[in-house]
């Protein structure tokens, strides 16, 4: 199984912590096969089309064509916010609402992620803009809102047939990945109107409780133990923060799009409804957390999809050095964030199997996604030895 496929953190609260992956063959990063961007609408993920159209030609501002044929896709490759392409004519726009089933407090936060989105897009230019936010549960079954639509690649383990003509591609696009990744961590939260978005004084503590308090409430016996004994090790090691930045809280290779002329420059992230103010190492941590390396063995893959080992990405060393490099902060303290990382995830994969268990989630993936805890733990372990 490839971990971190199609899952993203569910997170119960932004400032204590914040956050679903496929059963697929190895694949060829320069095979023909890539994942579809988009695809019919997934049977019981419909909305209701008729009164998000007429909200949707009322509400957008004037400045977007809204005159053209309504018409619905969806974007298929994450499992947690559901996210579709709503199109009128020739005009793209996305919709993004929280899935179905039962949801943790404050997870899956459209208002946030559409609060962070409509004055980010101002001064970071990987921010696609936000247009529109609804509370209207008549209109959606949820909160919803609705962005521009980015064109570019994403990178699923494949490496797209746009971009297998540049020289050295996988080492270039995890470095750009970096730099746009530094870039956001050295932005002005005043200067944007978003100083008030998270608590950053304890932010890293409060990660560690929020997230042990997840584990409480799906925890897996067999493993309730280990994954408590990593948590009293992290609590004793936690290290201070450098610097108050904007943390995203999933940043990852499959949340970030490029522009298929250049693999130096990232044109998008996504997933932003996590989004808050604290120590900007969280982001690094969860990046290394998803990274594969080439001295992993093939049990302990920390690939988000197979075949993302063989693309030539730089090494889990070099994302650190370079990230101290692009933004004069210290890295040493790189691997107790990538451990928390590994724990984290720890928790998400049980929290997922436990949402198929009860019944909120009818996503066969789910049901398996837990077998790759035992090598979470471990690797945790190994990191804060």
């Amino acid at each position: 199984m490839a971990l971190g496929q199609a899952y993203s953190l569910t997170m119960a609260d932004h400032d204590d912590g914040p956050n679903e992956p496929t059963e697929v063959d190895p694949v060829d990063p320069f095979a023909d096969e890539v994942p579809p961007e988009t695809e019919p609408v997934r049977a019981g993920e419909e909305l209701n089309w008729e009164a998000i159209e007429a909200h949707l030609r009322a509400e957008l501002p004037s400045d977007l064509e809204t005159e053209g044929p309504f018409k619905v896709d969806q974007f298929p490759n994450g499992a947690a916010n559901l996210t579709y392409l709503v199109s009128f004519g020739s005009t793209e726009l996305v919709l993004r609402r929280p899935p179905f089933g039962t949801l943790a407090p404050g997870a899956h936060d459209m208002k946030r992620e559409y609060k962070v989105l409509s004055q980010l897009w101002r001064q970071f230019d990987r921010a696609p803009r936000a247009y529109l936010f609804s509370d209207d549960h008549n209109i959606a079954g949820a909160d919803f809102f609705v962005m521009e639509r980015r064109r570019g690649e994403v990178v699923r383990g494949v490496v797209p047939a746009a971009m297998r003509s540049h020289d050295r591609v996988g080492h270039r696009m995890g470095l750009a990945l970096v730099d746009a990744m530094a870039e956001f961590h050295l932005l002005n939260p005043e200067q944007l109107g978003l100083g008030d978005l998270g608590r950053p004084d304890g932010f890293m503590a409060r990660q560690v409780s929020g997230w042990k308090k997840r584990w409480d409430l799906v925890a897996d016996p067999q493993y309730d133990k280990a994954m408590t004994d990593i948590h009293q090790q992290l609590e004793a090691t936690l290290p201070d923060a450098q610097r108050v930045s904007f943390v995203h809280n999933d940043l990852k290779l499959d949340n970030c799009m490029f522009d298929p002329s250049d693999p130096d420059r990232v044109v998008a992230f996504f997933d932003w409804d996590m989004t808050t103010l604290g120590d900007p190492f969280a982001d690094l941590g969860t990046l290394l957390n998803y990274w594969p390396d080439p001295s992993d063995p093939e049990e302990a893959r920390r690939a988000s999809h197979d075949g993302m080992e063989r693309m030539g990405l730089p090494s889990r060393a070099e994302i650190s050095a370079h990230y101290g490099e692009r933004t004069g902060l210290d890295v040493s303290s790189a691997p107790w964030y990538e451990a928390f990382g590994q724990w984290k995830t720890g928790v998400v994969v049980q929290q997922l199997h436990h949402r198929w268990v009860v019944g909120d989630s009818t996503d066969e993936r789910m049901e398996t996604i837990a077998e790759k805890l035992p090598t979470l733990i471990d690797s945790a372990a190994d990191l804060l030895a």
